[in-house]
């Protein structure tokens, strides 16, 4: 069985490699004041994932696709603006929607639902208007003959969870959980209860005063809720192999 490891950056931001392969989920990276890492540590890159356009999502994607050549997979909307910014959407950029697959070397992503509001602040947002939106996602990284990795993004509780469950079975879920914009801990726990990995990762949490977690309130609803999933106590920087 092939191994990954899952590496924490700070925030939502997290990395996946295997083999020689090394995936960047939601990379803000220079302006993240939790971030382990800085942009010009990164000096190789397979893919960059991006679940929308927060500036805390969208963060550095951008910029680390252009350096690294690494395939920037997002939604329609997002593939649109990164062609604007010189990232030849089809190309460089590769666009898909909740259901759809890009198919790579040992690997899968597939896009899927998540339940969030947003709009685009892209480069320069804070001097430049924020662009229309197409919403949020997550993703599904599976790896072959290795494990399956649910990334939630940005959401909270949603109908879906159930159904991502049933067609994907990750072993390893990485979600957001920090209590104002996305999920809190009896939400959290309920959504392991749904999607059922053997292993949580909570992210988004510890940047700002008002996002917060206390992992062992979170270890208890989840001993309630989904007793049998193990929580995965990370900082950022470290990591954790499946």
């Amino acid at each position: 069985m092939i191994k990954a490891k899952v590496v924490w950056l700070g925030h939502a931001s997290a990395s996946v490699e295997f083999n020689d392969k090394i995936i960047y989920f939601d990379p803000w990276l220079d302006d993240n004041p939790a971030c382990s890492i800085k942009r010009s540590d990164v000096k190789k890159a397979t893919a960059i994932c991006t679940t929308h356009g927060h500036i805390d999502h969208l963060g550095d994607s951008f910029e680390l696709a252009r350096r690294t050549g690494a395939k920037l997979i997002c939604t329609p909307e997002l593939g649109f603006y990164a062609d604007s910014k010189g990232l030849k959407e089809g190309q460089e950029a590769y666009a898909l929607n909740t259901g759809g697959s890009w198919w790579s070397d040992g690997f899968t992503i597939t896009m899927v639902p998540a339940s969030h509001t947003s709009e685009i602040m892209g480069e320069g947002w804070i001097e430049g208007p924020i662009q229309p939106g197409s919403g949020a996602i997550g993703f599904i990284l599976d790896i072959d003959e290795g494990a399956t990795i649910y990334f939630s993004g940005d959401t909270g509780v949603s109908a879906e969870m159930p159904i991502i469950r049933d067609l994907y079975r990750p072993n390893v879920a990485i979600m957001t959980v920090g209590g104002k914009y996305n999920m809190g801990y009896r939400e959290a726990a309920y959504a392991a209860s749904l999607i059922w990995p053997e292993y949580l990762i909570p992210t988004h949490y510890g940047t700002f005063d008002d996002q917060q977690l206390d992992l062992d309130q979170l270890e208890a609803e989840m001993k309630i809720r989904a007793p049998g999933v193990k929580l995965v106590r990370l900082k950022p920087g470290e990591s954790f192999e499946c």
